[in-house]
């Protein structure tokens, strides 16, 4: 059974019934962010979920052993983390001692589920792959967000996805999607993703009244980016579609398809990119607090 290691911090809170959001650390790895960006994500999110009054409960694999919170004097080893660590990897990860793993969406749940938190924050989700009824191309995401207990506090799934498809999962599967403050399924880097949500909330306690009455384990909370930060969505559908057929030229599939769709992202937007991601991360992590906040004083 997986039996995680929880940092005295986040126990004392989850045994005393304060507010813990969970983090995944991926994109704080340079697998989700250059450097220093990456370090600077990470200083950000924890500062903004301190600030709404919850712990911060950072999720990885280190020497071996599934972690859920980490001391400060361990942050920089998620900083250079090159491998990393999904649902699946775990029972591996710690069999095999991997030094470090950081975690992705579907490790994070688990860990944090495992642990007993009940709100997760991340960037952006995977979903159901374009051409996926060719290539089963879906990700361990989905199952995770609709399997564990969490709400899952994301900025969307990434633009390249087939976003209709990842919603018809979601409903399948029974995961209640709200939008924050928004009517509109956001894209990650872009506030709309054309989608409308089936359903919309406008507090942290209207989501916490929802998760109390849910009656399967996963909800999942679509916060879109700052409307000051987010890109522009035609010029993005546009580098989206031009690297997309890049990478059918070339073979690339699977995992790979995503850092090479955002490492154009990125060169195309001339680096801009890079601050809307933080900025989304930042954002996600403090509403991610507010609905533990919420949470926690029902």
């Amino acid at each position: 059974m997986l039996e995680p290691l929880i940092s005295d911090e986040v126990r004392a809170a989850l045994g005393g019934g304060r507010p813990v959001v969970a983090l995944e650390s991926t994109i704080f790895s340079h697998l989700g962010l250059p450097s220093p960006a990456n370090a600077e994500a990470l200083e950000r999110s924890l500062g903004a979920i301190r600030r709404e009054g919850a712990v911060p409960a950072v999720t990885a694999v280190l020497d071996g052993v599934a972690r859920v919170g980490l001391r400060a004097d361990e942050h920089e080893r998620i900083l250079g983390a090159a491998r990393k660590v999904a649902e699946r990897d775990i029972p591996v990860a710690i069999a095999q001692r991997w030094p470090f793993g950081a975690t992705t969406v579907s490790a994070s749940l688990a860990l944090a589920a495992a642990a007993g938190v009940q709100v997760f924050a991340t960037g952006g989700i995977g979903g159901v792959h374009r051409g996926a009824e060719l290539t089963g191309d879906v990700s361990a995401d989905l199952d995770a967000i609709a399997r564990r207990p969490l709400v899952t506090v994301c900025a969307g799934a990434k633009a390249f996805l087939d976003l209709g498809r990842t919603l018809e999962y979601l409903e399948t599967t029974g995961v209640p999607v709200l939008g924050w403050r928004s009517d509109d399924f956001p894209a990650f880097y872009t506030r709309s993703s054309g989608l409308p949500v089936p359903h919309r909330v406008e507090s942290a306690e209207e989501v916490a009244e929802v998760f109390a009455h849910r009656s399967r384990p996963g909800l999942l909370l679509a916060v879109p980016i700052p409307e000051r930060d987010a890109l522009d969505r035609s010029e993005l559908d546009a580098v989206v579609g031009t690297a997309l057929a890049d990478c059918e030229a070339s073979g690339i599939t699977g995992a790979a398809i995503t850092p090479f769709v955002l490492g154009r992202i990125a060169d195309a937007t001339a680096g801009r990119s890079v601050p809307a991601n933080l900025a989304l991360a930042e954002h996600n992590a403090s509403v991610a607090a507010a609905v533990a906040v919420a949470i926690a004083e029902r």
